[in-house]
């Protein structure tokens, strides 16, 4: 196909769209981590009151952007997109939870967030073990819904015995979700301008 091919035009077109997409939606859930990791670390000894609160806050902000990456891409498989709006309405639904009765959501906070963290990382790891594997931060994509994966299941099996520990181990796992997400955006970023 020459360069100038209408065809070649909206392949490049549909790509710049989806990378453009998902580098601001990684970019705004990995501030969010990253700022949420940092907050839980400064106050590691946090009420439970703080705990529930700061978490739910951040499964709606990281769900709220995965639902509008959702819909904000139209050049996707359909089944990204039912996953990825799964993603982000499970999360939705589980700050809304935490929200609506803070002493019993903090006790079952890790499960939750560890089994959204793990969905997410197999939603990311499907997306990016699926695409071409000339995709712009492919591998960052991989890495991140390994890291994701890990994180969700460290949550989930840790024997967490108090909500200092819980704040440290989220907030570590936080941080390290959060600068991933924000470098692979910058990454993908870069690459778009290529494209």
């Amino acid at each position: 196909m020459a360069i100038n091919d209408p065809l070649s035009a909206a392949a490049r077109d549909a790509v710049k769209d989806i990378a453009t997409r998902t580098w601001q939606s990684l970019l705004g859930i990995g501030i969010a981590s990253l700022i949420l990791g940092v907050i839980v670390l400064i106050w590691p000894a946090a009420t439970l009151l703080v705990v529930a609160i700061l978490f739910g806050i951040y499964l709606l902000i990281s769900g709220i952007f995965q639902v509008a990456a959702t819909f904000g891409v139209q050049h996707t498989h359909g089944w990204w997109r039912v996953l990825s709006f799964l993603s982000g309405a499970i999360s939705i639904l589980l700050a809304f939870v935490a929200f609506r009765n803070i002493e019993t959501a903090v006790i079952l906070l890790a499960l939750w967030v560890g089994i959204g963290w793990i969905f997410r990382g197999v939603t990311e790891l499907s997306v990016f073990m699926d695409s071409a594997s000339g995709l712009p931060g492919r591998g960052w994509g991989i890495f991140l819904g390994i890291v994701t994966v890990i994180a969700g299941g460290i949550l989930i099996i840790w024997p967490i015995s108090s909500v200092a520990t819980l704040t440290v181990v989220s907030g570590i796992m936080l941080v390290v979700v959060g600068a991933v997400e924000i470098v692979h955006a910058f990454m993908l970023r870069s690459k778009v301008k290529s494209v």
